[in-house]
């Protein structure tokens, strides 16, 4: 038997300290309504703001975009940091995709065992982030030594080669340029990334505690076609007991938050509580975003406003709407946000994060501002939002656009 896990316990609001979102820059493309563009982001709750995602090219090891439509809003992102005192912008590289099968899909653990590749990616990404106006980069591997993701077994320890070099080469910059890795909520992956010696060389951890479930579920042997809520935080909670396990200070995670719900379409009607048997290969989408067993939080209360049933669980502190019979949706509202915001702070969590800035119709993101007892103020779109995580308050007039004002009414026009 393995000694039990002491988890850290602290009073206070740790993880005021901040509050990134992920910006998913194809949605204009791939959606047939609520298209967000960069300058569409309400701005004053998110101290970072990560551009999702930029790709490694799979023979030079250079940066590439996306598309050509994703790369022409790098510096639209980074422009909001004009809008809002503090704004840090970083870009977030790989995703899931990445490692799906294709031409790119060993391309990071080829890149990890090369220090030649290193080089290469290194210079590029440097030129990338200093011509595009980035504060950082996130490195998005989903995973390495996963067989079923591309990986082999000696990512274990080039994974932590790669990062270090990275932030040695980043460290001769002239200013600070952060250096945070994505890692998974599940053990299976997790067990992949070599925490311990990661940590001392990055700034942060995004752990990506959402997607926990999904319809990929009916081809597991251990849950079968059985349908859980992605944001449960009891497991969560032990998700998180591996990074315990190897000492990691909780300063340096940042817990995952979803803007988004996973559907199913169960299989039987009077069978709708978690734990019920879904179909596979069914599940409702969206109307904008339409994914299958994917809907955004707009799209959830639209759901909602038609008079779809709610039902709070409230040890895993989440949410299920059901509807037409057979429709089932997990996700965060705001009551659900506030209790993990509060865990994260009893967790002593350094920061919260959100996937993503564009799925939400602004609803989510007052209550993060609420839930971390952030106060408002103006931004340079003339609405009123939260005011930023860090830094003072704009002096009047250095917004960019408006001055002075009432919060009643429209705000004063600069002369």
């Amino acid at each position: 038997m393995g000694s039990a896990v002491v988890s850290p316990e602290c009073k206070g609001q740790s993880s005021k300290a901040k509050t990134i979102g992920y910006y998913e820059a194809w949605n204009p493309e791939r959606r047939t309504c609520g298209q967000v563009e960069p300058k569409d982001i309400p701005l004053g709750i998110y101290s970072h703001l990560n551009f999702a995602f930029a790709l490694i090219d799979p023979k030079t090891f250079r940066i590439a975009p996306m598309t050509d439509a994703t790369a022409k809003r790098y510096k639209a992102l980074t422009a909001l940091k004009n809008r809002q005192n503090g704004l840090e912008v970083y870009i977030a590289i790989g995703g899931w995709d990445f490692n799906d099968p294709g031409p790119t899909r060993t391309t990071f653990s080829d890149l990890a065992a090369s220090q030649s590749a290193q080089d290469t990616f290194f210079d590029s990404l440097i030129s990338f982030m200093l011509h595009n106006n980035f504060d950082g980069v996130d490195l998005d591997w989903e995973y390495p030594t996963a067989d079923d993701r591309g990986g082999r077994p000696e990512d274990f320890a080039n994974y932590v080669t790669l990062v270090k070099r990275l932030r040695e080469r980043l460290d001769q910059l002239p200013k600070h340029y952060g250096l945070t890795i994505t890692l998974p909520a599940s053990y299976w992956y997790l067990q992949g990334f070599d925490v311990a010696n990661l940590e001392p060389h990055i700034d942060w951890f995004n752990v990506m505690t959402y997607d926990i479930h999904g319809l990929w579920d009916a081809h597991g042997k251990e849950i079968g076609p059985h349908a859980y809520a992605h944001t449960n935080l009891t497991e969560i909670n032990l998700g998180l007991e591996l990074l315990w396990r190897n000492n990691i200070n909780p300063a340096r995670v940042v817990m995952g938050l979803g803007f988004y719900g996973r559907s199913f379409t169960m299989a039987d009607p009077n069978c709708m509580t978690p734990g019920c048997v879904f179909k596979e290969g069914e599940a409702p989408a969206g109307e904008c975003t339409n994914v299958p067993g994917v809907i955004s939080a707009t799209e959830i209360h639209g759901i909602l406003g038609k008079g779809a049933t709610v039902t709070f669980y409230q040890d895993a502190a989440v949410k299920v709407a059901t509807w037409n019979s057979t429709q089932w949706v997990s996700w965060d509202d705001v009551q659900t946000l506030k209790l993990k915001v509060d865990f994260a702070n009893k967790r002593c969590l350094g920061g919260t994060m959100v996937w993503a800035v564009d799925l939400d119709d602004g609803t989510l993101v007052e209550a993060l501002g609420k839930a971390s007892r952030k106060k408002k103020e103006w931004t340079s779109d003339g609405k009123y939002r939260p005011r930023p995580c860090f830094g003072k308050p704009w002096p009047k007039g250095t917004n960019g656009t408006w001055v002075g004002g009432s919060k009643k009414g429209s705000p004063k026009k600069k002369e």
